[in-house]
């Protein structure tokens, strides 16, 4: 199979050096060239590098939807990655090589990340605590002028407790095409019609917020046939900072 697993960083940072995966550069356009021995850049040919601040790693997604011509193209982090199976104990616990990710092709063509859960609030309610209403609901006034087939998946996945996130995913080329051309065409849209101008510099990553929560409508509205993969975060996680910022958005609001 002919795979490219785009690695986003916008730092120099340790990452696997041999294919599928291929480090791209996010922001490249605005930022001095990182050391990473081959490392691509999202500012050559057909790019959006300079939407990164509001678009985050999608300014990799765009780059290689539109330069690259692999079979499969996928998007991890260079934090976050898909998990290989260690063959002894079939535990979860490396990052998945080029047979790990062949193996899971053969069987569907899109590979997905386990789904994230919240168990105490909606998809909707997660963001709104977190970032601006706002955001979803004019995304919603454009699907609903543009793609209406995709409302009511919208809606649902809204009211559901979980959903696949952080923009990672392997996909076959056609339906790689098919979601980016209506991905960006939705986001787009909304850039042209949402006004960012007071948001803090996390809020304006607006862009790369909303897609995370668009892929399970594209997803659910074609009936997408996919496999979920562990992922693994590559760094350490204060769980303590982390659920006190949940605790504080979920009762007294975001600051």
């Amino acid at each position: 199979m002919d795979i490219k697993i785009l690695i986003a960083t916008h730092k120099n940072s340790r990452m696997p050096n041999s294919m599928p995966y291929c480090p791209i550069q996010v922001g490249a356009a605005l930022h001095e060239p990182l050391s990473i021995q081959g490392i691509l850049r999202d500012d050559q040919g057909d790019s959006i590098s300079r939407k990164n601040p509001n678009y985050c790693e999608l300014t990799a997604l765009y780059w290689g939807w539109k330069n690259l011509s692999s079979d499969y193209l996928g998007l991890v982090h260079y934090r976050r990655y898909f998990a290989g199976v260690r063959r002894q104990g079939d535990k979860w616990a490396r990052i998945a090589t080029r047979n790990d990710l062949e193996q899971a092709l053969k069987a569907c063509p899109v590979i997905l990340p386990k789904k994230r859960r919240y168990w105490i609030e909606t998809t909707y309610d997660q963001y709104v605590h977190a970032h601006n209403a706002q955001d979803l609901d004019k995304t919603r006034e454009i699907l609903a002028r543009k793609y209406p087939d995709y409302l009511p998946a919208f809606d649902q996945v809204m009211k559901s407790t979980s959903g696949h996130r952080f923009n990672m995913f392997v996909m076959r080329r056609d339906l790689l095409d098919s979601y980016c051309s209506w991905l960006f065409d939705v986001l787009f849209t909304l850039e042209a019609e949402l006004d960012i101008s007071s948001y803090s510099p996390n809020d304006a990553r607006v862009f790369g917020f909303v897609s995370e929560r668009l892929l399970d409508v594209w997803v659910e509205t074609n009936h997408i046939v996919y496999k979920e993969i562990p992922y693994l975060f590559m760094e350490k996680q204060n769980w303590l900072r982390k659920g006190g910022a949940f605790l504080k958005r979920k009762f007294i609001g975001k600051s």
